[in-house]
């Protein structure tokens, strides 16, 4: 089986649906609710995922809110509509299996079965074997400056699948709903190796 057809077995959606259920979180741009998703599903999933089999189906651009940080700024949020985190979600499932064994073991973010428990744990271990020193670090708009081509490029070592890479191609160019606009953000990579994000609102 293809890893796009795996992605997209009935159990790996049901498994991704229950996911996002157990995640909760606000309505996108579609302001549908995660209690809706398994009725939504029932009647329109195969359609959806025939359409991610022949490469046609556009997520939803996200939802951008802002959330107060702690130094009285805030920090820009996107919720995507809930069936395209069902998909992203079925998509991660899959993924997770391929890239773990090349993740650093002392990484703890975004990673299935790893916790802050397990980072606090890991410190802990890092103290008893005499390391003193800590650096706090944090990349400023990190997930805004990713370079898109570059990630393809990384996923396509390991995932060489067109449907795969186009699909999540299509996450990264969905774009942004923001006051009633579509904000599309795209990036270039100068040969000084700055990234330039160029704005462009439909």
């Amino acid at each position: 089986m293809r890893l796009i057809e795996e992605m997209f077995t009935k159990e790996n959606v049901e498994k991704a649906i229950r996911k996002v259920k157990s995640n909760k979180g606000a309505p996108g741009i579609d302001k549908m609710n995660v209690s809706e998703i398994d009725s939504y599903f029932k009647e329109n999933g195969r359609e959806i995922i025939n359409s991610i089999m022949q490469m046609k189906y556009k997520p939803m651009p996200v939802r951008r809110v802002y959330i107060p940080k702690g130094n009285g700024k805030q920090r820009p949020l996107g919720i995507p509509a809930v069936v395209d985190r069902v998909i992203q979600q079925a998509i991660a499932q899959k993924l997770s299996g391929i890239y773990e064994p090349c993740f650093s073991e002392h990484s703890f973010g975004f990673r299935m079965g790893r916790s802050a428990h397990d980072a606090m744990e890991n410190v802990l271990d890092s103290l008893n074997e005499g390391y003193e020193w800590v650096i706090d670090m944090d990349i400023e708009k990190y997930f805004d400056t990713v370079n898109h081509d570059k990630l393809i490029s990384k996923l396509r070592e390991r995932v060489n699948e067109k449907e795969v890479l186009h699909l999540i191609r299509s996450f990264l160019r969905a774009g942004i709903m923001e006051n009633g606009l579509i904000v599309l953000r795209r990036f270039i990579l100068t040969k000084r190796s700055h990234i330039i994000s160029t704005n462009s609102t439909l």
